[in-house]
């Protein structure tokens, strides 16, 4: 069955759509957008987004297989999470960090308490940058060395410091080479640095290279290794079995501390409330963000080990925010969290991955010679897109864009699906409350979609 491209959907009022016209001219005059060319731009506009659909301003109703930025992990206008905002608004709108409120205490709390081991303490930020910036700064002041280890492939915020510890090509305009940063090379068994031809290779291989880097760095000057548990903008490459707790046997045994950055995956994302959850691994410092109130109000943090937390208890620490723990965004957090686990949404984010998104994107690889990887974890997905499966030549250059994929997810747009692009990749993640009708109607016009690259590919 050809689906056809998405007509208007006559619940949306003219009214509607004419605020979303005034409100595209205003943007075009007046907003300064991130990470593009403000004068090539052409933004869609957005005039309703409810559950796993968004309405453009053509009031064409779209599945978001984007999350938005990978955070609206409970879809949109969830009515708890919309009335917990409300209910706090009209009792404690702000107060300054400094003083007690029960929303930022009862959402430390569960924090706290999904978190795994000791990472029972809690600094809230207003997103994952400035997470990962406090991050480093608590392992810095805790270890009293200066040197962080990030890999390649890696992204970690578009702050200061945390663009210069990212170690994909977003980094390349802002980064110094002085920030105290020094890299290796993850394993990504697709396009391998180390020449691996199976899994448990890349493993070895690609700790054995950490090993080598901490030694040659010098370990007395590492204060920690940071590294996102599955990365996510660089490219949803599943660690291999038996890296991540390489990972951490080498940060212990050189003394140095392990940031997991859980700011994309976290809070359910790949089927457990935190990546870190799958090996059973316990960090000195964890970052989130996203989904810890699917991106309602904006709200970030670090979940603080006994160990550096007790660094602290008589020294100040030299830090803080006007609106760490805000109450919106934490009553945000309660109301989400408590929304997902009476929901069963990280269960259903597992189950997706394994019974539908999986087996399913699988199925498209057969068919559709453009697609040279598929991977992923829960409601976290990557379908690669390469020019030629045998070179495995990418359709769009490291650190850009090509018209190929351009097309691709105009295609996309045009038939009813909202994709997350990046690279030569396209991201698959949908809140993880979506209905698997949703899901397959979805995968559907993905499906058709992939012609339009096929076109471009070695057969």
């Amino acid at each position: 069955m050809t689906i056809q491209p998405m007509s208007p959907d006559p619940s949306i009022s003219e009214d509607l759509l004419a605020a979303g016209r005034t409100a595209y001219e205003l943007d075009r005059s007046h907003v300064f957008h991130s990470w593009s060319a403000q004068g090539a731009l052409d933004p869609m506009t957005i005039v309703r987004a409810e559950g796993s659909h968004v309405w453009d301003g053509e009031g064409r109703r779209m599945i978001d297989f984007s999350s938005q930025m990978v955070n609206t992990n409970i879809g949109h206008s969830h009515p708890s999470v919309v009335a917990a905002i409300q209910e706090q608004a009209g009792r404690i709108a702000t107060i300054a960090p400094a003083h007690v409120n029960d929303a930022r205490s009862e959402a430390a709390r569960l924090v706290a308490e999904l978190a795994p081991g000791d990472l029972d303490h809690v600094f809230f930020t207003n997103a994952g940058a400035e997470a990962v910036e406090h991050a480093i700064r608590m392992a810095r002041l805790h270890t009293g060395r200066d040197k962080v280890l990030s890999a390649y492939r890696s992204y970690h915020g578009g702050t200061d410091l945390a663009v210069n510890v990212t170690g994909s090509a977003r980094r390349f305009a802002s980064d110094r080479g002085a920030a105290g940063v020094a890299r290796f090379f993850p394993p990504y068994t697709y396009r391998s640095a180390f020449h691996a031809e199976t899994p448990e290779q890349e493993a070895g291989r690609a700790l054995e290279h950490l090993e080598q880097v901490i030694q040659l760095e010098g370990p007395g000057t590492v204060a920690a290794v940071i590294l996102e548990s599955v990365p996510g903008t660089a490219g949803i490459y599943v660690p291999p079995a038996g890296y991540m707790e390489g990972v951490r046997e080498l940060t212990r045994k050189y003394g140095i501390l392990f940031i997991a950055d859980e700011v994309m995956v976290g809070f359910g994302r790949t089927g457990r409330w935190f990546g870190v959850d799958h090996w059973g691994l316990v960090p000195d410092l964890m970052t989130f963000a996203k989904g810890v109130n699917s991106g309602y109000v904006p709200l970030g943090g670090v979940a603080i080990s006994d160990a550096v937390y007790d660094t602290f208890t008589d020294r100040a620490y030299p830090g803080g925010l006007t609106y760490s723990g805000h109450p919106l965004a934490c009553a945000a957090a309660v109301a989400t969290i408590n929304a997902m686990k009476d929901e069963g949404m990280v269960d259903n984010a597992a189950r997706i991955g394994t019974e539908i998104l999986g087996p399913r994107l699988r199925q498209l690889m057969e068919r559709h010679p453009a697609m040279g990887d598929v991977r992923g974890l829960g409601a976290f997905w990557a379908v690669e897109l390469v020019r030629d499966r045998a070179t495995k030549e990418p359709l769009a250059p490291y650190g850009g864009a090509s018209p190929e994929m351009g097309e691709l997810a105009g295609e996309c747009k045009r038939l009813g699906l909202l994709p997350f692009v990046s690279e030569n990749r396209l991201h698959i993640a949908p809140p993880l409350n979506t209905t698997d009708e949703v899901l397959h109607e979805g995968l559907d016009i993905l499906d058709q979609a992939l012609e339009v690259t096929d076109a471009h590919a070695a057969g």
